[in-house]
């Protein structure tokens, strides 16, 4: 490319003194990048006259070309600085996030953006986990803990996760429970392999160690359906129940023993090095790579 830009820089200017001022190198460095130009080609691209220098028939027919390769290698370079975002982003994100977080984020940010696309692939964490080591997302956000060697994990924001019922659930009357208040309850929980699930069972191990879980679901969606139906109590993210919460089809119980908030994270691999684009979706999203 630097020959490239010295051979355009002197067929505009027609001398080496000319083309070094207008590239911003010193007239040594033209002289030897069309050197080593000519030398690769192995044909002179000039007539040298004295201290002018003039395409000959084979400069000439290089002239346009050349020009629309460096036309092509200054757009690509300002795309990646960011002058216009535009570009392909992968994302993946376990169900909370996916669902009820990424979705206006990723909205916002592509209306202000109309050059970008996003895809959005939706799991639980250990799925999240395998789309980031199979190379198919370029970053991951998820709910539960990463158990992956060749991944890091960064906190992104917090969370919490609350005890759900039916309304009119025997448990609802009693106006704070204690977990062996829940010891006898059914459970519709999230499947093994989802965050909300993971921190569940580390903030209920010792106080409910026999929990009865007759349901056993893949989505969110599905568990505060099931619940609806009064089957069971659940737990999800306050994130994933607060419109049935506003319109009263579900019930939050206080179990003050359970200690459920939680931390989401960031997915990257360990020599992660975002482009402009992914920057940028990042800083939307307020989450800075340390």
């Amino acid at each position: 490319m630097r020959q490239l830009t010295a051979f355009d820089a002197v067929a505009r200017e027609g001398s080496v003194s000319a083309a070094a001022e207008r590239v911003s190198l010193s007239q040594g460095a033209v002289s030897m990048s069309l050197a080593e130009l000519e030398s690769h080609l192995g044909a002179p691209l000039f007539h040298r006259r004295g201290r002018r220098l003039v395409l000959n028939d084979f400069g000439r027919s290089m002239q346009a070309p050349v020009r629309d390769l460096l036309e092509r290698a200054d757009a690509i370079e300002h795309s990646a600085r960011g002058a216009a975002l535009r570009g392909h982003l992968r994302i993946a994100a376990s169900s909370t996030v996916g669902n009820y977080l990424l979705p206006q984020l990723i909205a916002a940010f592509v209306a202000a953006h109309p050059g970008v696309n996003i895809d959005l692939e939706v799991g639980n964490t250990g799925q999240v986990e395998a789309a980031m080591v199979a190379m198919r997302a370029d970053f991951g956000l998820i709910e539960g803990f990463s158990h992956h060697s060749g991944l890091q994990a960064k906190h992104w924001r917090d969370d919490e996760l609350c005890i759900i019922a039916a309304p009119g659930h025997r448990v609802t009357a009693a106006q704070r429970l204690t977990a062996a208040d829940l010891a006898a309850e059914r459970w519709v929980l999230r499947e093994a392999g989802s965050g909300t699930r993971e921190v569940f069972a580390n903030a209920s191990r010792d106080l409910l160690p026999d929990l009865d879980v007759v349901l056993e679901l893949g989505n969110s969606e599905a568990v505060k359906r099931a619940v609806q139906t009064g089957v069971g109590l659940g737990c999800l993210s306050r994130l994933a129940v607060a419109t049935e919460l506003r319109h009263g089809e579900l019930v939050v119980l206080d179990v003050p023993e359970l200690q459920l908030q939680r931390q989401l994270f960031a997915l990257t691999p360990p020599d992660f090095a975002p482009s402009a684009l992914l920057s940028a979706f990042l800083t939307h999203i307020d989450f800075v790579p340390r």
